[in-house]
């Protein structure tokens, strides 16, 4: 190897060791120091955290960008429950692909357009909202704070950001609903049983949920390394904050859940490695209402999604949590869009965290972008203030983006603005 690409991939390694979630507060400091000292910097932009992790933010407002809220949450998060929302599964080749994939795509500047009055909106079954850039699904947030997916439901409303709700939230569609002050969507972990899901699905129906999203990649157990060895550094009872004596009593707990007799369904787990296609169909057929499927990765799902009449899909890979494929989303997003032709609403979640990602995906086509640890960690750190202030950056950065594209509007981005290199 030649010595200047050693040097390249020593650069990377140090660079990732310092933002790993493994590494204590006062060792990435030091590391911190070293680099500063030594004149080596991390690329720019940063794709693993904050430029400097020895700073923390007193106040939302002190963020220069939204990885700053990443290292606060690190000083304010149990750190079992800070693994479990930073870390992936397994070696984590598809959490670090997520982030090394936009890596991949230029957006290409355009000039002299009017870009002076923006329209930031986005649709989708019917319903409008103020932003392409939605609260992704993300189950038990109350390990991050209090108000939990309350606080998150109010600062979605502070910015008109359509919100999805987790089958495993704290909080119950109802509830949430009424905080949002607005329809959801409601995230379905759809299990083995076929009666808990529609049971779930018609609860979501009756409280105003605007859809149904399904995820479909929970098909096997997964390893959870960095939640694990975070969770021995963690001096806390845990059983004062969550009964986990077995996976019934876990999941009964859990609020919109509370009315499922897993006795009686059979069940005792989220595992869902007996659905099928024909399955969900079935359930799309009994619930009447819009559903998408969760988790598609790849051209054939996508033309299967569309061919068994889904009202749309989310191209993700569970935030690089559910298989370590190493396929990032940004790289899966272009074929699928290519084989849907626009026939169906495609989404897209997992690793986005610069409103240049996406302008990204929205140029390609992509309906809307989701963000999950982002707004975990404004949560974390600085209750519904700091997910109005995550959500809010990353808002902004997208409009900047897509002035200089010369768009004024979501509808003029087109995959001419994109390019794969």
């Amino acid at each position: 190897m030649l010595p200047s690409r050693v040097s390249a991939s020593r650069r990377r390694l140090l660079q990732f060791i310092a933002a790993s979630p493994l590494i204590a507060p006062d060792v990435r400091r030091a590391w911190a120091q070293g680099a500063a000292a030594t004149g080596t910097r991390p690329p720019d932009p940063m794709v693993w955290a904050a430029l400097d992790p020895s700073l923390v933010i007193a106040r939302p407002e002190d963020a220069i960008n939204i990885f700053d809220f990443e290292v606060a949450a690190r000083n304010t998060v149990p750190p079992a429950h800070f693994g479990y929302m930073a870390g992936g599964v397994e070696a984590e080749v598809s959490l670090r692909a997520n982030r090394e994939g936009f890596t991949k795509f230029q957006l290409r500047p355009r000039r002299l357009n009017d870009v002076s009055k923006l329209d930031m909106s986005m649709s989708i079954f019917g319903q409008t909202w103020g932003s392409p850039v939605y609260i992704a699904p993300v189950g038990g947030c109350m390990a991050y704070h209090p108000e939990a997916e309350v606080a998150v439901a109010h600062a979605a409303q502070k910015g008109n950001h359509l919100q999805m709700l987790s089958s495993f939230a704290n909080t119950a569609i109802e509830d949430a609903i009424e905080a949002r002050g607005a329809p959801v969507v409601f995230q379905l972990y759809p299990t083995r049983s076929y009666d808990v899901a529609k049971s779930l699905c018609l609860r979501a129906k009756a409280a105003g949920s605007q859809a149904i999203a399904v995820t479909v990649d929970r098909v096997s157990g997964r390893r959870m390394e960095t939640q694990e060895r975070l969770a021995r550094q963690d001096t806390r009872t845990c059983t004062d904050c969550h009964d986990n004596s077995s996976v019934e009593t876990s999941l009964q707990r859990k609020v919109n859940f509370d009315r499922i007799d897993f006795a009686a369904a059979g069940i005792k787990g989220v595992v869902s490695d007996n659905v099928t296609w024909d399955r969900l169909k079935r359930l799309h057929d009994d619930v009447k209402m819009p559903m998408l499927i969760k988790g598609v990765m790849t051209p054939e799902d996508a033309e299967l999604c569309v061919r068994t009449g889904f009202d749309g899909m989310i191209v993700s890979n569970h935030g690089g949590r559910a298989e370590d494929s190493g396929l990032s989303t940004i790289e899966a997003l272009e074929p699928i869009l290519a084989a849907v032709k626009g026939r169906i609403p495609v989404l897209v979640d997992s690793g986005f965290r610069r409103g240049a990602d996406v302008v990204k995906a929205l140029a390609m086509g992509a309906t809307a972008v989701g963000v999950g640890r982002p707004y975990l960690w404004g949560l974390g750190s600085f209750g519904q203030e700091g997910v109005e202030q995550v959500l809010a950056m990353i808002h902004g950065e997208t409009r900047v983006a897509m002035a200089q594209c010369g768009a004024a509007s979501i509808k003029q981005l087109t995959p001419g603005h994109v390019r794969h290199i």
